[in-house]
């Protein structure tokens, strides 16, 4: 869905996304698409480098939709560890909210680690409590982001 050779695509997988604002901030500075996936509506944007996705609520339709979409060296934001392994597969660089990236380095561990929290909810062993999002986590995710976005643009343009 880039644009050209050169233009990666920022996807972000948008329904439960803190940072949509912080993502449009740092893609705008950067002069790339922003593609937002999400399951339910979203704020209509009158910029022409922003599409909104609106897709079946059926589960893992905004996932399955992004992982068929992206490419190599495209953006992809999400929390979703399977989503993120998927993407990782096919050459993207993907991030999380907090700024934590996800690589062919650590994608093995983030998996696992995923896993072994799923078991422990499930047989009641730990209660599975989310961190409050914090001032600290955006302001990674922004630096994280602006990092990932100058290497994709390099890197297409390399290809």
């Amino acid at each position: 869905m880039s644009d050209s050779p050169s233009s990666p695509t920022i996807y972000v997988d948008a329904d439960a996304c803190p940072v949509k604002p912080e993502v449009l901030k740092v893609a705008e500075r950067h002069g790339l698409k922003t593609v937002f996936v999400a399951n339910s509506g979203l704020r209509p944007s009158r910029d022409p480098m922003v599409v909104n996705v609106i897709v079946s609520a059926s589960f893992d339709a905004a996932d399955n939709w992004i992982a068929e979409n992206t490419g190599e060296h495209d953006i992809v934001i999400t929390a979703d560890v399977p989503l993120a392994v998927r993407c990782v597969d096919k050459g993207a660089l993907v991030t999380g909210p907090q700024g934590r990236i996800f690589d062919r380095a650590n994608i093995g561990m983030a998996s696992a680690m995923r896993d072994l929290g799923q078991h422990l909810r499930e047989t009641g062993e730990s209660k599975g409590y989310n961190a409050a999002f914090t001032a600290r986590d955006r302001s990674a995710f922004l630096e994280t982001l602006d990092r990932l976005c100058r290497r994709a643009k390099s890197e297409r343009q390399k290809a």
